[in-house]
């Protein structure tokens, strides 16, 4: 069984045990047949993954780690609100009718700020401290600009990353207001899990830990059964993860910069709603 197995059955029990339900609550999320999608929550989750040791992608079910890549590539290479820069299908109901999903994700990482260095963008002025001011405290990026949120078709999920060097490891913090756990936990772990080997890599570094900060971390009514299913399996052990070597340029990875040797998963053969 892998780590990421491990924290998210111990996540998913602590939800079912000890959570909180808001059944009975006016909540905005709603299932496409109009109803409220309610969840049980737990506040405050914090999971930490030593990417050093392996890489934290589950094996209860089949995490779709590429196309989470091509997703992560899009916000944070492309800066892109452009749902045709995208390979996947995941921001299609999200999109207005001019083909972005507004003022959002990678169009908050592209806005240019100005320093006494000069001129970056959040994303280009990590990789300029990662390698002139690496013992700094201040290397951070933050996408929910309040200013912005009328204009952004979904407010950002996970909204800020934290970097932070010790000795020659890369560690980093990933907050996020909103997680749904079954349809989007690994998903993102395994994308910035990506991100800390790719500036790690073109920084000189070595990744280090990958904690994961979750302030509202739920379970949706409809998907329970699917959760205690997988609960009851018995994982695989992580997969290897390995990306070209040669890669100098945070600019220069593909989806295909990387690769998963041995995964081994779980089929997931339930059929999961989406609350919208």
């Amino acid at each position: 069984m892998s780590r990421a197995d491990e924290l998210y059955i111990a996540t998913c029990l602590d939800i079912l045990n000890n959570g909180f339900s808001d059944e009975g609550l006016e909540v905005r999320p709603r299932w496409a047949d109009g109803t409220p999608a309610h969840t049980i929550k737990k506040f405050g989750v914090v999971n930490r993954y030593n990417l050093a040791e392996e890489f934290p992608i589950m094996t209860l079910r089949r995490t779709y780690w590429k196309s989470a890549v091509d997703e992560l590539l899009w916000i944070w290479q492309k800066k892109s609100n452009r749902i045709c820069d995208l390979g996947s299908h995941v921001w299609d109901e999200w999109a207005g009718e001019d083909g972005t999903i507004g003022k959002a994700y990678g169009y908050q990482l592209g806005i240019k700020h100005h320093y006494k260095e000069g001129d970056f963008d959040q994303v280009d002025r990590v990789l300029y401290d990662l390698k002139h001011n690496p013992a700094s405290r201040r290397i951070l990026t933050n996408i929910y600009n309040f200013e912005d949120l009328h204009e952004m078709n979904l407010y950002p999920c996970a909204y800020s990353m934290t970097f932070n060097v010790t000795g020659n490891k890369l560690n980093a913090i990933l907050n996020q207001r909103s997680q749904d756990m079954l349809t989007a936990n690994n998903w993102n772990v395994c994308q910035y899990a990506v991100l800390v080997h790719m500036m790690a890599q073109v920084s000189g570094l070595q990744a280090g830990e990958l904690v994961h900060v979750i302030a509202d971390c739920h379970i949706y009514d409809r998907h329970i059964p699917a959760v205690k299913a997988m609960l009851e399996r018995e994982g695989f052990p992580a997969p290897k993860f390995s990306m070209d070597e040669s890669i100098t340029d945070f600019y220069a990875f593909t989806k295909d910069s990387f690769r998963m040797e041995n995964y081994q998963f779980h089929p997931f053969d339930f059929e999961i709603p989406m609350a919208i």
